[in-house]
């Protein structure tokens, strides 16, 4: 089964606080919170970048270039969507 990005972040976090030998109870959350984040614009950061590089991969056909990109854009506000209701 594919882990929820929460799922990777609480993980994340386990780890964080093994190597600084710290309590999981000092800021858990907050961690995980900002890993979760980081995870989440990064995927962001790279379905822009996709869209960039379909976008101009596909120079010579402009139509394709847009619809391409314009679907990668649609994913990503679905994406959004998705993450924010889960909050």
């Amino acid at each position: 089964m594919t882990k929820s990005l929460r799922e990777r972040a609480e993980s994340a976090t386990q780890k964080v606080h093994s190597i600084l030998g710290v309590s999981p109870d000092d800021h858990s959350k907050e961690v995980a919170d900002a890993i979760e984040q980081t995870i989440i614009n990064a995927l962001l950061e790279e379905r822009h970048r996709c869209a960039d590089v379909a976008f101009k991969c596909c120079g010579g056909d402009k139509d394709k270039a847009h619809q391409i990109s314009e679907e990668i854009r649609r994913v990503n506000t679905a994406l959004m969507a998705n993450l924010s209701a889960l909050r």
